[in-house]
Order: C-alpha cells, then sequence, then structure tokens
C-alpha cells in the first residue's frame, strides 16, 4: 500500500534521517504539523522529547516506549504522546504512520 499520489506531492520535510530510510511529506498550519511518513528501512528512533504528538499507524509495525511504557503498534492503533514526555521507537520497513506535532515548525519544508 502507498500512500495516493496527491499525499505524496505534498512538500517534503527536512528531516534528520536518509531519504533512503524514511520518507515525509507535510501539511503545516499556524496551529501544528501533520506528517504522512514512509519508512523503507528499519529504523530506530533515539529517546527524545518536544510538545505532543499524536498517531497512528497505517501499516506496519512500531514498538513505541513512552516514558519507559513499551507498547507494540499495528494498522489502526493510535497513540497519543504528551508535551514533554521521553519516548523513542524500532519502526519496521514499510512501516506508514501518520503523526501530528503541536509544533508546527517541528522539521522545516525542504525548499
Amino acid at each position: 500500500m502507498q500512500f495516493p499520489d496527491f499525499i505524496r506531492n505534498f512538500p517534503k520535510l527536512d528531516i534528520p534521517f536518509p531519504e533512503d530510510v524514511v520518507r515525509a511529506y507535510a501539511i503545516r498550519s499556524d496551529a501544528g504539523l501533520v506528517i504522512f511518513f514512509d519508512f523503507l528501512k528499519d529504523m530506530e528512533l533515539p529517546p527524545h522529547s518536544h510538545l505532543a504528538q499524536w498517531g497512528t499507524v497505517v501499516s506496519g509495525e512500531i514498538e513505541l516506549t513512552i516514558e519507559g511504557e513499551v507498547r507494540k503498534l499495528g494498522p489502526g492503533d493510535p497513540y497519543d504522546i504528551p508535551s514533554g514526555a521521553v519516548h523513542s521507537a524500532l519502526i519496521k520497513a514499510g512501516s506508514k504512520v501518520i503523526d501530528v506535532f503541536e509544533e508546527a515548525d517541528r522539521y522545516p519544508l525542504k525548499t
């Protein structure tokens, strides 16, 4: 399953991960940032924190750790990461995720 063309035509993001590992397409407003992530290879996201984040797994599998609590997530599973909560993830290749960030400028758009 792929995201539809119109989503893959959304602006790309300047994220700190190689494009051969993950691709990201975004919609930004003054109130937040919505990102459609497409993971091409397995990826380990190290522990970090920021303002609030909500997301859902569209396809694939993620092992998400929030404040030390580990959850295995699959298609249709939502998650809610409170502002300031330390979290990390192991994301399987082929996973697709929709993330919504409280921070409109969490990642800059590619120019």
